[in-house]
């Protein structure tokens, strides 16, 4: 096996071009998927509230996005920001920024399905609780019943931020010189060692994922303590 091929081009699978050359690698995979997470977090959080919501003309809404959109393939929805940004803009867009789009309309409606299961696994008695105080419905969500749900939902959003990093490697296919095309690059230059290239990049996610995988498990054992205390 001949590893001089990764080592003379690591620095290129790690950050693409940069500073040099535009960002890319493993460093563009990462930035996609927090840039992912982060967008896909607030409109999660806006469809699930939505979705629990008493009133139809904010349920429907919310329902139909998480419904449609978690039965689209992501690679599906890629494409079709992909295409469809010219016909809306007149212009095409950067492949990263549709890309991005499409991560973040993606992951936001499992993002709104876990605040949904967060604020239902609370005992219905908190907001009882909350409105006997005098508070409002909304304003009990706010400082009572999302505060302890959001808590609780952090092991699942670092699991969605795992899977959303492994999901960055489709960007590829419209161009955006995330890790997985980066080292397409480098075979199609070098055709010398593709084992050791794809190899390379197997290792990369794995590291990548395992990290994130085992923060996770740190977080829901520190919840578990926490919850125990709190009996």
């Amino acid at each position: 096996m001949n590893w001089s091929v990764v080592w003379d081009n690591l620095d290129y699978f790690l950050w693409g071009a940069f500073p040099q050359g535009p960002l890319g690698g493993i460093a563009m995979s990462i930035l996609l998927a927090i840039g992912g997470i982060f967008g896909a977090f607030w409109i999660g959080l806006a469809a699930g509230l939505m979705r629990m919501s008493k009133h139809l003309w904010f349920r429907l809404p919310a329902i139909a996005y998480i419904e449609i959109i978690r039965g689209i393939p992501l690679l599906m929805l890629i494409f079709w920001f992909y295409f469809l940004a010219p016909v809306l803009f007149g212009h095409p867009l950067p492949e990263t920024w549709c890309a991005l789009v499409a991560f973040i309309i993606f992951t936001g409606a499992y993002v709104g399905e876990i605040v949904r299961a967060g604020v239902l696994s609370l005992p219905k008695g908190q907001m009882e609780a909350s409105r006997g105080t005098g508070l409002s419905h909304v304003q009990a969500m706010r400082y009572v019943i999302l505060p302890q749900a959001l808590r609780n939902m952090i092991p699942s959003f670092v699991n969605q931020f795992v899977s959303l990093t492994k999901d960055t490697s489709l960007a590829y296919i419209i161009g955006v010189n995330e890790l997985t095309r980066a080292a397409t690059q480098i075979n199609n230059r070098t055709l010398t060692s593709p084992m050791e290239i794809f190899l390379t990049i197997l290792v990369l996610y794995f590291i990548i994922c395992y990290v994130l995988t085992s923060i996770s498990r740190r977080l829901e054992k520190q919840l578990a303590r926490y919850q125990a205390r709190g009996r």
